[in-house]
């Protein structure tokens, strides 16, 4: 019997071990409460901060998550290198240079349907990488003939380069989120040609501190131009951001979109 919908959990950036945390507490009752099939979560900042390693990646498959996106921060942990040579559950942005560790995009299977998971990495504000849009237009050419739905994790500061890779792909991918920010929008919307879309998916972690670090360091490097090393923030409230799609596996576009966001998880 076909699957008549296909609800996926799509999850921002999980920031350190509070993240971490969070994941292992509302994974398990959110993918009961929505019907989940299948979790997805951006890794690249759940190992203290900065980066991905192969414990914290375990961790996060052991908490109900099925594949793991990232962003400019996959490379800050040397030693996980391997680690992503090896998988085929964590992906960093295509648009890397085709020699860099790892690939762009994969594929898994959940309750018959193959579903492909494409990252990229926005230009505006953020390291140099190659061309997000002709790298997004030919990896989605390649999965169009390995999988039935296709979800995109656009990584990016500006929220016009993440609307404006929403219109260039709506239609031909069943969800596309943003993460990076770690602040959550509330613009989640069906596009017109069947795409789920918001521009940020938000962050999965301690509420207090600047966007899941201590505030401390942030302030000072604001304030006097002095970097510091930034730190997890470890005490206080926690939170978890995500959404959840619904999508035609026959179709491969979506049919509901629904934001979360919970704060002050203990």
């Amino acid at each position: 019997m076909a699957l008549g919908s296909l609800n996926l959990l799509l999850i921002g950036d999980v920031v350190g071990s509070p993240g971490r945390d969070t994941l292992k507490r509302c994974v398990p009752v959110l993918r009961e409460q929505h019907h989940i099939h299948a979790c997805l979560a951006n890794g690249e900042n759940a190992a203290g901060g900065f980066g991905l390693t192969a414990q914290t990646a375990d961790e996060m498959f052991e908490t109900g998550v099925d594949f793991i996106t990232s962003g400019n921060h996959i490379w800050d942990k040397r030693d996980f290198k391997s680690y992503l040579e090896s998988t085929d559950r964590v992906v960093r942005p295509a648009n890397y240079p085709p020699s860099a560790p790892g690939r762009g995009y994969g594929t898994f299977t959940v309750e018959g349907v193959t579903v492909g998971v494409l990252n990229v990495m926005g230009r505006t504000f953020m390291p140099p990488v190659d061309d997000p849009f002709r790298c997004a237009d030919a990896a989605v050419e390649d999965l169009r003939y390995l999988a039935s739905v296709i979800v995109v994790d656009i990584h990016a500061e500006a929220t016009s380069e993440k609307v404006a890779m929403a219109r260039f792909l709506d239609g031909r991918v069943g969800a596309i989120y943003g993460t990076h920010t770690h602040v959550q929008t509330a613009d989640e919307q069906i596009l017109p040609g069947g795409t789920a879309y918001i521009t940020d998916v938000g962050m999965t972690g301690p509420t207090d501190g600047v966007i899941g670090m201590e505030a401390g360091a942030v302030l000072d490097r604001f304030i006097t131009g002095m970097s510091e090393r930034f730190n997890v923030q470890k005490t206080g409230p926690k939170q978890f951001c995500a959404a959840v799609v619904s999508l035609d596996p026959s179709t491969g576009k979506a049919t509901e979109i629904k934001r979360i966001f919970m704060r002050g998880i203990a």
